[in-house]
């Protein structure tokens, strides 16, 4: 090669190489939006530079875009929370891909709920509760703390412990649900949880959660397992292999709900306590739509009468619905009391 050309090739090269560089990609959506909003979405090159073709894609799902490369988009059905806008630019034989994200809110602000007291229980106030189940007449219930977490079974009227398996000091107890002929408890920190026959509280297996942060409330809608995590998230479980295969996140018309604890499904709903709050949310199982908000503080203040109760630790947990009676109940965390309530919208 002569010194001419090898001069020719490396100018070819370097002009090559600035044109790639040159490329200015702009991918623009807005930061949030409602549901009832249309979404758009806007792809430029700054640079002035001459693309190919540029594929767009809402959370890896191709959407169809027009001349300029711009879309809008109807997202009334989509799943609340955050969602990711790819865009993929074809140019020279290369390809770049650019990301920029959206969140979803709800369209409509939640309703307010307020509630009426039933009926009164005795609760046994050593118990850090952290699930509540019903079922045939007899309150399940997980407690909490290491050296001191238990599953129970027991007797509603009286608040007699019937029956009861204590987990090993190294676990701190969670959330359970009764599927099937099985009673399924989670633990907080250590990735796993336990499965016990439903009548002898026999330990049959242990599963175990990767995508999820922690093991937090648990409930079941008949066909899947439903886990939150302490975040935003409520993630939907396999009932062979436990495995989560989707989620969705709480979030409001204004934001996100973080703190998800225990949880109850009722018909088609998803109820929640949040942690350090007294209140339960209630949510669309689909979407992640928070629909109703019930604030019970004044549960907590009924309790503060007769015991006293640290504020940040010693709050509302614990749902249960009775399905054959169609009635509510909840409790505390060490609360001396358990509670059957009537759920009122305001107006």
């Amino acid at each position: 090669m002569t010194l001419k050309n090898y001069y020719k090739i490396l100018t070819l090269l370097i002009l090559c190489s600035s044109c790639k560089t040159d490329y200015k990609f702009l991918l623009e959506v807005p930061k949030k939006l409602q549901v009832n909003e249309k979404l758009t979405i806007s792809f430029s090159e700054k640079g002035g530079m001459p693309i190919d073709s540029v594929q767009i894609s809402l959370d890896g799902k191709k959407i169809k875009t027009d001349t300029n490369y711009s879309a809008t988009l109807d997202i009334l059905n989509y799943k609340l929370g955050l969602h990711t806008i790819t865009a993929l630019a074809f140019f020279e034989g290369h390809v770049k891909k650019t990301e920029n994200s959206v969140i979803f809110l709800a369209d409509t602000p939640p309703a307010i709920y307020t509630y009426k007291i039933i009926n009164r229980y005795p609760h046994d106030k050593k118990a850090y509760t952290q699930g509540l189940e019903i079922y045939n007449g007899f309150l399940y219930e997980s407690t909490g703390k290491k050296g001191r977490s238990s599953l129970r079974k027991v007797e509603l009227t009286t608040g007699k412990v019937m029956q009861q398996i204590d987990l090993d000091e190294q676990y701190f107890g969670e959330g359970i649900t009764k599927f099937g002929d099985e009673i399924i408890m989670l633990t907080w920190k250590n990735g796993m949880g336990f499965i016990y026959d439903f009548e002898t509280f026999e330990q049959k297996g242990t599963l175990n959660y990767k995508n999820s942060v922690e093991g937090w409330g648990l409930t079941n809608d008949g066909e899947k397992l439903i886990k939150s995590d302490g975040t935003e998230r409520i993630w939907f479980l396999d009932a062979k292999t436990y495995n989560e295969t989707s989620y969705i996140e709480a979030y409001t018309n204004e934001r996100k709900v973080e703190n998800l604890n225990e949880l109850e499904f009722i018909n088609g709903k998803i109820y929640a306590n949040i942690y350090q709050q007294n209140s339960i949310l209630i949510f669309d199982s689909k979407t992640g739509k928070v629909e109703g908000v019930a604030n019970l503080n004044g549960l907590y203040n009924e309790m503060s009468k007769t015991q006293k109760l640290v504020l940040q630790d010693e709050v509302l947990n614990g749902i249960a619905y009775d399905h054959a009676t169609k009635k509510l109940y909840v409790t505390g965390k060490h609360w001396g009391e358990l509670f059957e309530i009537e759920l009122i919208k305001k107006n």
